[in-house]
């Protein structure tokens, strides 16, 4: 139940923000605002899956890439890349995972391991979220994706 008052308080925040007079003039384009809409909608989906969040948007100065969420399921460290959709095409959400994004993701991740002692079990999962004309979101996570 706490977990919905959260949500809520941070949806709220957002809408508040979203009419400031200062916002309205740079606001960021529409796949930027259907993107972060959809990391929101996985970070809440995961953490009613059980996953404790520890992480979002995690950059590394020394790389170009970046983590959209870093959180533990059980025991392993899980770098969460989140792929957002307005509707379905011909071509998956993961499908845009490709090698170089896998490259740049794997250096990022190892910065942040070089920051923890010891070196805890990890993986890398990727969450996609589609979002249908009407009704809730279509979240799917993809555990070990790379």
């Amino acid at each position: 139940m706490a977990a919905y008052w959260l949500q809520l308080a941070v949806r709220s925040v957002d809408a508040v923000a979203r009419v400031l007079p200062w916002q309205r003039r740079r606001q960021p384009a529409q796949h930027l605002r259907t993107g972060r809409v959809g990391e929101e909608e996985a970070y809440f989906w995961l953490r009613r899956q059980g996953y404790v969040m520890v992480a979002r948007n995690w950059r590394s100065p020394r790389h170009r890439s970046e983590i959209d969420l870093v959180g533990w399921d059980g025991g392993i460290l899980c770098f969460l890349e989140v792929k957002t959709r307005g509707k379905r095409d011909l071509v998956t959400a993961e499908a845009a995972v490709d090698y170089g994004k896998q490259q740049g993701l794997r250096a990022v991740a190892q910065a942040y391991l070089g920051h923890l002692d010891p070196r805890p079990a990890f993986r890398f999962d990727v969450v996609t979220v589609y979002f249908e004309p009407s009704g809730p979101p279509d979240i799917r996570l993809i555990r070990n994706a790379f």
